[in-house]
C-alpha cells in the first residue's frame, strides 16, 4: 500500500509538471492542445522516471539503461492513451481540453501506469 501511495505521489509531481508545459504551450505559445499535451506527457515522463526509480520502487540499483527501455516502452503505450483519449474526449465529446486531460491521466495512470511500472519496469 506504500508503494501505491508513493506511486500517486510521484504522479501527482509528474502530472503538476505534464499539466503546467500543457498549459503553457496552449495558453501562451498557441499550440495546438494535442501537440501540447505530447509535449507535457514527455517532460511529466521524465520527472516520473526519476522519481519512480528512486523513491517510489527504490530501484536505483538496476541497470538504467534496462530500467529506461522498459519504461519507455510503457510510456509510450501512456502517451498514446493520453493523447488519444484528450483527443476523443475534447473533440468528440465537446469537453474543455483541461478536463479531459484530467479525466484521461487519471485513468491510464490508475489502470495502466502504476500496475506496469510494478510488475514490469522496476521489479
Amino acid at each position: 500500500m506504500l508503494t501505491f501511495l508513493r506511486s500517486q505521489a510521484a504522479s501527482l509531481i509528474a502530472s503538476g509538471v505534464d499539466f503546467l508545459v500543457t498549459i503553457f504551450a496552449v495558453e501562451l505559445l498557441g499550440i495546438w492542445y494535442v501537440a501540447a499535451t505530447v509535449s507535457g506527457t514527455i517532460s511529466g515522463g521524465i520527472i516520473h522516471f526519476s522519481i519512480g526509480r528512486t523513491w517510489v520502487f527504490h530501484a536505483a540499483h538496476g541497470a538504467i539503461p534496462t530500467q529506461a527501455t522498459k519504461y519507455f516502452l510503457v510510456w509510450s503505450g501512456s502517451f498514446l492513451l493520453n493523447a488519444s483519449g484528450v483527443f476523443m474526449f475534447t473533440h468528440y465529446l465537446g469537453l474543455n481540453y483541461i478536463f479531459s486531460k484530467v479525466t484521461v491521466s487519471l485513468l491510464v495512470g490508475f489502470f495502466y501506469n502504476f500496475i506496469l511500472q510494478k510488475r514490469y519496469v522496476f521489479k
